[in-house]
């Protein structure tokens, strides 16, 4: 019998890729903020069991997506927390909207996703939490004060979880991504790209594809052996 999956952020470029992978695996249960995106990415996959609409900078719109899930009676066997967002400024001009509403989409939905479904997972005594970081929360990074606080926090926060559930046969691990192809680098101009691959030791820039096998490795049996770690997928970028 196949286990379900949830994915948050499925209609960015790296959550697409996670999709496409776990489907061969895993029913799908899919969340971001694009109701046509979604339901143009669920018709097209048959592992799809439900696809739903969230804003998780919002935690009334996460309960009701909770609320969502225990209605129909959804067990998640694996949760990955793949949904983020950036709205940079140099720290010195960087105001409290700018700073609450990425610590909300990044790190306190996770912090209230894991809360309920790691519940269920606990009662199944399975269960695979899977959370998307970002190098720069190891590194740092100009103008980013807010979005590395919020990866650094999940890095730590995944730790405490991995310690309390283990217990119970639940994982808890990060995949921390480095320079990944995306729409955003799509728009670089070649000399910017020289400049970026120059620091990549692999001289390449990485593939959404790159994430999601790592996600389908650390949603499987094979990794039950692997809590409380993080994964770098940078090309040797950051060496940590």
């Amino acid at each position: 019998m196949k286990k379900n999956a949830l994915i948050t952020g499925a209609t960015g470029g790296i959550g697409m890729a996670i999709v496409d992978i776990l489907s061969k695996k895993f029913n799908l249960i899919l969340v971001a903020r694009n109701e046509e995106k979604l339901e143009k990415l669920s018709s097209k996959n048959n592992s799809v069991l439900q696809y739903i609409k969230c804003d998780l900078s919002n935690p009334n719109e996460i309960k009701r997506l909770i609320e969502k899930i225990n209605v129909d009676t959804l067990g998640i066997d694996v949760l990955v927390n793949n949904a983020g967002i950036t709205d940079d400024s140099l720290f010195l001009r960087m105001n409290t909207e700018k700073w609450e509403n990425v610590i909300n989409t990044n790190l306190s939905s996770n912090f209230h996703l894991t809360s309920h479904i790691s519940k269920i997972m606990i009662k199944k005594k399975w269960g695979r939490i899977i959370n998307i970081t970002s190098v720069v929360g190891h590194t740092g990074n100009l103008g980013q004060a807010n979005y590395c606080a919020s990866k650094a926090g999940i890095i730590g926060m995944s730790k405490s979880i991995a310690l309390e559930l283990a217990k119970r046969n639940v994982t808890v691990n990060c995949i921390s991504p480095g320079f990944i192809e995306s729409n955003m680098t799509d728009l670089l101009t070649d000399n910017q790209k020289e400049i970026i691959l120059k620091k990549i030791p692999l001289q390449t820039i990485g593939s959404p594809y790159d994430v999601a096998h790592c996600v389908n490795f650390l949603a499987s049996d094979e990794s039950r052996y692997i809590t409380g770690e993080t994964i770098h997928i940078n090309g040797g970028l950051a060496m940590l």
